[in-house]
């Protein structure tokens, strides 16, 4: 499978090159055919220039203007716009995520799921670093998506996971501007019957600049997209749910028993 990485980034000049550089290296260090897709999301800063001559350097790093207007989450859907691999991870520019987690992520996709999701409270798992109030925040908001949909999964919010090319065709077409997409893409690819597997990860807090995800944003935005697919759940009576999912679903968790991983 060829495996590509969307990262977006806006105004990541401290710590994008380090980044990007670190998700290559593992990546041709596991004998990955891979591609990673840095979409500059209008950074006034010297993002670009950072990531320039990694690219200039490296054919399989490619860095993108996003062809939307300003936000996370339109920069990340000009990525999924563009990638051309079997199989895409989404990635922060912060350098917060593990690149060895990122391997995982794709054994399992070849492995035959169909998403790979990871979580930084399951056992095993890693925080370090979380900002109090945002930390607060992040259990509450992730407590009432597992209220609401009932999945068992307690980082729905986290950005970091992965997808095979049909998960991203099936759950189009694609509203959220912002950091909401975060839940959109997984909560849509439960529910419309793509099979799914859950590690634990590792998380530290960015070494440089300043997170852009802003607390009030969490309310009303995340909220919006949250009812809006908890209606297609319940209303639609299937109509997006993709064929012969319940099949997959039994024969993945047939196949890892005996794996300390939690799987849908």
């Amino acid at each position: 499978m060829k495996m590509s990485v969307v990262i977006p980034a806006h105004n990541e000049e401290p710590i994008i090159r380090s980044t990007v550089s670190a998700v290559a290296a593992a990546l041709e260090a596991d004998g990955r055919d891979y591609e990673v897709i840095v979409v500059d999301d209008g950074s006034t800063d010297g993002t670009v220039c950072q990531v320039r001559p990694l690219a200039d350097d490296n054919p399989y790093i490619r860095c993108i203007r996003s062809h939307y207007s300003n936000g996370f989450g339109l920069a990340v859907r000009a990525g999924l716009d563009v990638f051309e691999g079997d199989a895409v991870a989404i990635m922060m520019g912060d350098g917060s995520d593990d690149p060895q987690d990122l391997l995982r992520y794709f054994d399992l996709l070849e492995d035959g799921y169909d998403c790979a999701f990871g979580s930084r409270f399951l056992a095993g798992g890693e925080v370090r670093d979380y900002p109090g109030l945002k930390l607060v925040m992040n259990r509450l908001v992730n407590f009432g998506i597992r209220l609401l949909f009932s999945h068992g999964y307690e980082d729905t919010t986290n950005a970091f996971k992965a997808y095979r090319r049909h998960v991203i065709d099936n759950v189009g077409p694609l509203l959220s501007n912002h950091f909401n997409l975060t839940v959109e893409l997984p909560l849509k690819a439960i529910v419309r019957g793509h099979s799914y597997v859950v590690v634990p990860i590792s998380w530290r807090n960015r070494a440089a600049g300043e997170s852009k995800l802003r607390l009030k944003e969490i309310c009303s935005r995340y909220l919006y997209i949250m009812l809006l697919v908890f209606l297609e759940h319940h209303l639609s009576r299937g109509d997006y749910r993709r064929p012969g999912y319940e099949d997959q679903r039994q024969g993945l968790r047939s196949g890892l028993r005996r794996r300390r991983y939690h799987v849908r």
